[in-house]
């Protein structure tokens, strides 16, 4: 319990007054008498408040938050007392959100209730939880506060953001990926699988036409073929301390599952299936898995996964992958590299290649743009202009070299990523690389 301000103010003027009266005598009766009916009030007025207020709190909370989205929270209040209470409420919400409308100040009648409103944005992902409500109690005559605790504790879990996946989803559910940017080439009859027969259109080619088909139903009748299906992709992802970096409040991390998310819908309508394994920290195992619910399971088995400071080794990463995963795939590492890392991933990507066929995702800060962009006036800007032309050089040529090893190397911002992953599949789909 603490005086309020205003008791503060008025013992403030109590000591005032006491110092005019040491030069007034006359005075001093009434500074004694002022000062005792004070300290008579603030004793009764703190026994007001002595009572935890008997209230109800009853929060409704998504158990399910997006990452950096704002989610609105309902807080419902009711007095179960025969007093008026007059009240400040502040939730005890996890460390790393942002919040609004916090906290608020009311007053209820007996028997009454109130609906509080605020909402708040998580900042990264993972298990949370809302330990309960501090509630601050006002004294009748505003002299007293006194804090009380209401344990509430409502467990969340905060997930990719799923608003964004969402969008990519419907419109793969919908046709219409070229709006993504995603560019899928109609290939009418070709493929590696099987698909169907049907009437010859021209353009067909006569390897297409099925003579059998064609003699038996006096027309010509011509084989269509898809992309082979039942391939598998796996993911490699790095959760080391590069993968920390954020562009525009998203981690490199963030932005790779969004982007597995988002190529996991896509080669599930193509019969493929997705797994992954994370390295560099917390080291987890999907295996490839096709159906329905893939997208859900990843989305599950990385919401709580963490970047951290650990350095990527690539070759214990591809070490484990030909222990898991025997039957050839797609693997694609996504990660951010630098000079020093050329050494180690060379060794990794021969390992994988002799069973896989590999993509190498990587990442790029967007800040090396905009320092490419920037004028020269002096000295500072004239070295970072440089240092970032250097950087960018070595980086390319690395990444020439990888090509040589068979390697497809995508370059990108990892605010890119989505779309040119799943640009790269589908052409890795078409030319039957797999």
């Amino acid at each position: 319990m603490k005086p309020s301000k205003l008791a503060i103010w008025i013992a403030s003027l109590w000591f005032a007054l006491g110092l005019f009266a040491a030069f007034f005598p006359q005075l001093i009766i009434f500074w004694e008498i002022f000062g005792i009916g004070f300290i008579i009030i603030l004793a009764i007025d703190a026994l007001a408040v002595f009572q935890k207020p008997n209230i109800s709190i009853k929060n409704e909370i998504n158990h399910n938050l997006p990452i950096y989205s704002w989610s609105n929270i309902k807080q419902t209040i009711r007095n179960q007392s025969t007093n008026h209470l007059h009240l400040l409420a502040h939730d005890h919400y996890p460390v790393g959100f942002n919040v609004e409308k916090l906290p608020e100040a009311f007053i209820l009648a007996p028997n009454e209730s109130i609906e509080l409103k605020y909402r708040v944005k998580p900042l990264s992902r993972g298990d949370f939880s809302f330990s309960g409500t501090d509630i601050l109690r006002r004294s009748p005559l505003n002299l007293w506060l006194r804090k009380f605790f209401y344990k509430n504790n409502k467990n969340v879990r905060v997930f990719p953001n799923f608003a964004s996946i969402s969008k990519y989803i419907l419109l793969a559910t919908d046709n219409r990926l070229s709006q993504l940017g995603i560019k899928k080439k109609q290939r009418r009859g070709e493929g590696n699988d099987f698909h169907q027969l049907r009437e010859y259109y021209i353009g067909d080619s006569l390897k297409q036409i099925d003579w059998k088909a064609s003699s038996r139903l006096n027309k010509l009748i011509s084989k269509e073929y898809q992309d082979e299906r039942d391939q598998q992709i796996v993911f490699l992802l790095d959760c080391g301390r590069r993968m920390r970096h954020a562009d525009e409040h998203y981690t490199h991390l963030d932005q790779a599952i969004n982007s597995m998310l988002l190529l996991a819908y896509v080669a599930v309508q193509q019969g493929d299936a997705v797994g992954f394994k994370s390295f560099a920290g917390d080291e987890r195992w999907v295996p490839p898995k096709k159906g329905p619910h893939v997208v859900n399971n990843l989305l599950h088995k990385t919401y709580d996964l963490p970047s951290t400071l650990d350095s990527a080794d690539y070759i214990a990463a591809a070490e484990d992958i030909l222990r898991h995963q025997r039957r050839r795939s797609l693997v694609i590492i996504v990660t951010n590299t630098r000079d020093d890392d050329y050494d180690n991933l060379v060794s990794a990507i021969r390992l994988l290649s002799t069973r896989h066929l590999v993509i190498l995702a990587d990442l790029r800060e967007e800040s090396l743009n905009e320092y490419q962009s920037q004028s020269v006036t002096d000295l500072d800007s004239a070295l970072h202009f440089h240092a970032t032309e250097q950087f960018l050089h070595q980086r390319q040529e690395n990444h020439r070299k990888l090509r040589h090893l068979g390697v497809i190397c995508l370059d990108v911002s990892a605010e890119q990523l989505p779309i040119h992953l799943v640009n790269e599949y589908l052409n890795i789909k078409r030319s039957s690389k797999l």
